[in-house]
């Protein structure tokens, strides 16, 4: 099992370095050509990381989060050039890829401020006693980076692990290898040597990176399939593991609602992104009674962002993806499924595909079942909310999913009974600032960003402490004189980044 095939490469065979090549989704055209580093070039990166682990944690979390917020301002001055660069590797419109840059630097910002105020709790045992838990770093954290929002992602596990006083050794995707070896250089300029190490890879790189000891912690966003290979490698490693992984979120539309504003909601979580969002609107199920005039508006909505300009609606990331959206489309049709519009590759460079509307879908649908990561709106017609709700829960992943309603009584049902992480009512994006969700199931394990990433990238030492009777045989020594006029300065700078006053 491997970590994600290359998008293209010229192996070698005495295992030396090769060119990971990436071609523009937009054109066809050469994007970038990335170097892939060697076995020794991985290994020396972790051991870079190690290194500096030491003297990172004990660094204060005050002058940490000053030297954070560095970093997000050096990114600033070059987001432009990050966003543009994830443009031609990956297609995303570049209006998105820029606020994806612009997200990533905000998370850092946030993690600047929460990580100097992350705390421990303290109880109060019998008079005289008291116990109280300090958090601590882990050591050096594995990022495992994905290709669809490749700052942000990358930034949010990045960003809460150096503040907590992780070292990172980070792996962007080969689907955007110069989009993360850009991130890493820069990322880098602004922190101590051995505080990020980027290594540029493939799959096979990512192997290497899981055979190497001394990782206290996986962190990985990307597929299942490499989720579950992360997971079987930290039972040699005993590496703490926090992953989002793949999803099949379904939206689910009650009969009471304006069906024109549910199938633009429809869209906007099916198309967004040419449906290449791991919250992505999977399956679609619609009561009876609203199902016509529903499906209807989806389909006028669905060709309208298929004619937008490619500002607004950009490719598939590549033709290994395009194929497998193809293949669940095919599988859908075979199976009994009506293609309303869209459903097959058009003409011309890159790697583009329409969006998609399917209906008279069924249970044993491969657009049901998986997780498509396309462009993709299958709709499920069900007799009422009560076999809506149960379809929806009734699948392997856990990620997210909506309920579209006016009703409170199945909202609150809704985020009482669906077996997800983020149960969103009444919009299929969007949430609070500070926000953490932890995925079930086969889409993850553990609290992959928010404010709880901070506790997921630590660990916990309770310190039990009472008083010692002293001895009385013994004087005790006088306390030595404080000079007034030099006491602290040494502390000076500590106590300003800490905030002490």
């Amino acid at each position: 099992m491997t970590l994600e095939a290359p998008t293209t490469t010229d192996p070698t065979q005495d295992g030396t370095a090769d060119t990971i090549t990436v071609l523009d989704p937009v054109t066809g055209d050469v994007a970038s050509e990335t170097r892939r580093a060697s076995a020794a070039e991985v290994s020396a990166a972790v051991a870079r990381a190690r290194s500096a682990a030491t003297g990172w944690a004990r660094t204060a979390p005050g002058q940490r989060g000053a030297l954070l917020r560095a970093a997000a301002e050096h990114l600033r001055e070059h987001a432009d050039e990050l966003a543009a660069l994830n443009t031609r590797e990956t297609g995303k419109v570049p209006g998105d890829a820029l606020g994806g840059v612009e997200a990533g630097i905000g998370t850092l910002m946030q993690y600047a401020e929460l990580g100097p105020v992350h705390r421990g709790e303290a109880l109060r045992g019998n008079h005289g006693a008291a116990d109280f838990a300090i958090p601590h770093a882990r050591g050096v954290v594995l990022a495992l980076t994905p290709w669809n929002d490749p700052v942000a992602v990358a930034l949010g596990i990045i960003g809460a692990a150096i503040v907590t006083g992780n070292t990172v050794v980070h792996k962007g995707s080969e689907r955007c290898p110069a989009t993360a070896a850009l991130l890493n250089r820069l990322l880098a300029e602004a922190l101590p040597e051995g505080v990020l190490v980027g290594v540029d890879g493939d799959a096979t790189t990512g192997e290497q990176l899981l055979a190497e000891d001394g990782i206290a912690v996986y962190a990985h966003v990307g597929s299942t399939a490499t989720g579950d290979r992360l997971a079987e490698a930290a039972l040699r490693t005993r590496a703490h593991v926090i992953r989002e992984n793949g999803g099949n979120d379904a939206l689910v539309v009650d009969a009471d609602v304006d069906l024109v504003w549910a199938a633009d909601q429809a869209a906007l979580g099916a198309f967004a992104n040419t449906g290449q969002i791991c919250t992505s609107v999977e399956r679609v199920y619609v009561h009876r009674d609203a199902a016509d005039d529903f499906t209807a508006a989806l389909v006028v909505a669905a060709d309208r962002k298929t004619a937008a300009d490619a500002s607004t609606y950009g490719p598939l990331v590549d033709e290994r993806l395009r194929a497998m959206v193809q293949h669940h489309v095919d599988d859908a049709v075979a199976k009994g499924a009506r293609v309303l519009t869209g459903g097959s590759v058009p003409d011309g460079a890159g790697t583009f595909y329409p969006a998609t509307v399917l209906t008279d879908c069924t249970d044993d649908m491969l657009v049901l079942t998986e997780e498509t990561f396309g462009p993709i709106a299958p709709i499920r017609v069900v007799e009422d909310l009560e076999e809506g709700l149960r379809l929806a829960a009734e699948d392997r992943y856990g990620l997210a999913a909506t309920v579209l309603t006016g009703d409170t009584a199945t909202a609150l049902r809704a985020a009482a009974e669906l077996p997800v992480g983020t149960v969103k009512v009444n919009a299929v994006f969007g949430g609070a600032p500070g926000g953490s969700a932890e995925p079930r199931g086969a889409s993850g394990s553990g609290f992959g960003y928010g404010p709880h990433l901070l506790d997921e990238m630590t660990t916990t030492t309770v310190v039990h402490l009472e008083a010692a009777p002293r001895r009385t045989d013994r004087p005790v020594a006088p306390s030595t004189p404080v000079d007034t006029a030099t006491a602290g300065s040494a502390d000076t700078d500590t106590a300003t980044a800490e905030g002490v006053r």
